[in-house]
């Protein structure tokens, strides 16, 4: 989820693969699982066979029946996915050991760390922490791969928004409908399906009947999340090959910011070597040939347990920012890429919010209000959500008190952020973790 970085207000924060080295049993998702997760028909078979030895060998004597076989649940049995994806991740894996994700090891001075005792011992006591992010990532993985072959032209927005957060709930085994379920798990902000010159923080709420054509050229930014461990990564789509140097520049690009990104990193030093490599494209629109530039007042993020944003922005243009990444910190590395003036503004309806960490405690007179924030504190606490959220939990009439928690403080709104019309923007994503031995980039998968 995408971070603007202009006016001094702060705004939400919304992978090079060929030179890294993939330990195995790493980010394939179900399709590395090859073990069975239910074996129960041997057991019936042996008591089969032991019944029909018995009956042979006793003459006159009376036969044992057969004990029917148990029908198995389909879900719980389930060997691949589903489409569209409604199997639990943790159904493919009993152990609750979830698949690592790309393994990048430090280099430079930070080389030792591969080896290093100390540092291994304190890699070992994050485990449950790591094994948290990589469940949201097989959920991101295993959902966005459905996303990318089924989402066609043709379709409404609010269809595939929809059919993403399905798959995210019924993956992570948190519907979100029950008080405080969505806080242990299951959406870790809402489905951005941002549109050509339009980059970041456009969902559609209720009622939209916008639909996608063949000539639209697709964000995909969305969020998974376990016990707040938010995995944030996001995609192009398009659907005409005219658009292909757009989506290389800025993939390209934020592999170069991962494979950048490190321990004791200056974050000015990442948004230099990306730039550079975003801005070495071209792309050839109507007959004119344009610079791919890279969005300035857009960054990557850090991200903290419930906080989609922790403070700590990563640029994609060279600047000054002396700010180190540190041992233990997780990171979003997003760039985006336009074919316009490289700079966005507000537009368009809002539907992203958040209730802010540092919300101030201010007497709220409306009686809407007060009722609103209570839901939202129990549904989301400070994880992002957005109209349709609260149409889902049953919520009516609620701008009045919305809008008024919003100039309170206590909530924050996010508008769509956009280049020029008729510019064409596009992002790459991916969460990382710098570990104390390596960096993992939790969020790659066989897609990018």
């Amino acid at each position: 989820m995408a971070a603007q970085a202009s006016e001094g207000m702060e705004k939400l924060k919304l992978s090079d693969t060929t030179s890294t080295k993939q330990k195995s049993g790493g980010a394939n998702g179900v399709n590395g699982v090859n073990g069975d997760l239910d074996n129960d028909d041997s057991d019936d078979d042996k008591e089969d066979e032991g019944g029909a030895a018995e009956a042979g060998t006793a003459g006159g004597k009376k036969k044992r029946k057969r004990k029917p076989k148990k029908k198995k649940n389909a879900t719980s049995t389930a060997k691949t996915q589903t489409s569209p994806p409604r199997v639990p991740v943790s159904n493919f894996f009993p152990d609750k050991i979830f698949p690592e994700g790309e393994i990048q090891e430090y280099r430079n001075e930070n080389s030792f760390r591969t080896t290093s005792e100390e540092k291994r011992h304190l890699d070992r006591m994050n485990n449950d922490f790591l094994n948290e992010y990589r469940e949201g990532a097989e959920v991101h993985r295993q959902v966005r791969q459905w996303a990318q072959k089924n989402i066609k032209p043709g379709q409404t927005l609010t269809e595939i928004a929809e059919g993403i957060e399905d798959g995210v709930r019924a993956l992570t085994n948190h519907q979100g409908l029950e008080e405080g379920d969505n806080i242990k798990g299951g959406m870790g902000f809402p489905t951005g399906l941002s549109l050509n010159n339009c980059a970041a923080h456009y969902t559609p709420n209720a009622g939209n009947k916008m639909v996608l054509q063949k000539e639209d050229v697709m964000k995909v930014d969305f969020g998974a999340h376990i016990n707040g461990r938010i995995v944030d990564s996001a995609f192009t789509m398009t659907f005409d090959p005219k658009y292909d140097n757009l989506l290389a520049a800025v993939k390209d690009a934020t592999n170069t910011g991962v494979r950048e990104a490190g321990i004791d990193v200056r974050m000015c030093d990442i948004g230099a070597a990306i730039q550079e490599v975003m801005e070495s494209y071209e792309v050839e629109l109507g007959g004119a040939t344009l610079p791919v530039k890279a969005i300035r007042n857009l960054n990557g993020h850090d991200i903290s347990q419930f906080s989609i944003h922790g403070g700590k922005s990563v640029p994609i243009v060279k600047g000054g920012d002396q700010t180190k990444m540190e041992e233990g910190e997780t990171f979003a590395i997003e760039t985006f890429g336009s074919t316009g003036k490289g700079y966005v503004r507000d537009d368009l309806e809002t539907s992203h919010y958040s209730k802010r960490a540092d919300a101030p405690n201010v007497s709220l007179r409306l009686s809407s209000a007060k009722s609103l924030l209570n839901t939202i504190t129990k549904n989301f606490g400070t994880l992002p959500f957005c109209r349709r959220y609260l149409d889902r939990l049953g919520q009516d009439k609620y701008l009045l008190g919305l809008n008024n928690l919003v100039s309170s403080g206590i909530v924050e709104a996010y508008p769509p952020l956009c280049d020029v019309k008729g510019s064409f923007t596009a992002q790459y994503e991916h969460t990382i973790l710098l570990r104390p031995t390596v960096k993992e980039v939790i969020s790659r998968g066989d897609d990018f």
